[in-house]
């Protein structure tokens, strides 16, 4: 009889992890998951999704999680400090897989693309390692690579992957929700800069299937980065969330001078980034990877927006500043 292969996802209730349960519960695998368990678990009727209650920066959780799963693979969606690396790759040595979600924010040059084995890492300092502010989150993630790289060394398989800015159903970010919830909304959408800005954009079932591919068949000591093949303008998003909705709007770009009037500034826009953010992808298609095409991937994620109460407000930074921007525009 052939033995049903087994993953443990650390985490695996919210965003990222829920897609990367599913992911393999489709492809066969019984899945485990190892959380504190203080958000609702979307698999707590499932047949094939066992839970185990336990704090990942607690090593004997880890050690309680493996005995209890057996893991072939290990996926860590929630591995934020070098520590939390260090326990992983010590817990999962034995695995066939394991794999650490590290970020495309660990890259520590601006260049496009940003390429895995040629663009440097960010540096970790002590203090940085154990910092929790998001000045420091690249500089953990960058380390976490570095603890992963040098396990392999020691026959530990282990690999990573580097997502650029994830995005679909269930984002507990909300950073799409804000301009999703513009679109809905206005008739008018204001957008910071000429529009034409680039920040590499990941759908997050891509992220998840890139997980399960690196997990079966990457090579141990190796990063992989994950975004969509196709990359988008920010007008292009804006475009593209407009026409999945069947709304006619009107894109208004204003530069940093203009947005003066309303007191804003181009980076109080979620989304917004001054300098290109690339990611080449190359190396996680040679597994066999391939991305969503871009408006299956919206249409997914609308349909599920328009079910959550999510509106990004969060990231708003104030329609009535924003009608003084337009208005101004107006008169010019």
């Amino acid at each position: 009889m052939t033995r049903t292969p087994t993953a443990l996802v650390i985490g695996g209730t919210r965003f990222i992890g829920r897609h990367t349960v599913t992911e393999f519960r489709e492809a066969g695998y019984e899945v485990y998951m190892l959380n504190r368990g203080t958000h609702e678990n979307p698999f707590a009727d499932a047949d094939d999704v066992t839970h185990v209650t336990g704090d990942r920066t607690d090593r004997d959780a880890l050690r309680d999680a493996r005995d209890a799963a057996d893991p072939d693979v290990v996926v860590d969606c929630v591995a934020y400090y070098p520590a939390d690396v260090e326990a992983a790759v010590e817990v999962f040595a034995d695995v066939d897989g394991y794999v650490y979600i590290s970020s495309g924010s660990a890259y520590g040059r601006e260049e496009i693309p940003k390429r895995e084995g040629e663009t440097p890492l960010c540096p970790c300092s002590d203090e940085q390692a154990t910092d929790g502010s998001a000045e420091t989150y690249g500089n953990r993630k960058a380390e976490g690579d570095r603890i992963v790289f040098e396990a392999a060394k020691r026959g530990v398989n282990a690999m990573s992957v580097r997502p650029c800015i994830v995005y679909g159903p269930y984002d507990y970010t909300e950073r799409l929700d804000f301009w999703l919830d513009r679109v809905a909304t206005y008739d008018r959408v204001l957008l910071p800069g000429d529009g034409d800005n680039v920040w590499h954009r990941a759908y997050v079932e891509d992220v998840a299937r890139a997980l399960r591919l690196v997990a079966e068949r990457g090579d141990p000591g190796e990063a992989y980065n994950v975004g969509d093949r196709r990359l988008v303008t920010l007008r292009e998003m804006v475009e593209l969330i407009a026409d999945v909705m069947d709304r006619e709007i009107e894109i208004v770009a204003a530069d940093g001078r203009e947005l003066a009037a309303g007191d804003l500034e181009p980076d109080d826009y979620v989304l917004y980034r001054e300098y290109p953010h690339v990611l080449d992808t190359c190396k996680l298609a040679a597994l066999g990877w391939e991305s969503t095409p871009l408006r299956e991937a919206m249409e997914r994620t609308v349909e599920e927006h328009r079910d959550s109460d999510r509106d990004g407000s969060e990231h708003d930074p104030g329609r009535d500043a924003e009608e003084r921007v337009l208005g101004v525009l107006e008169t010019m």
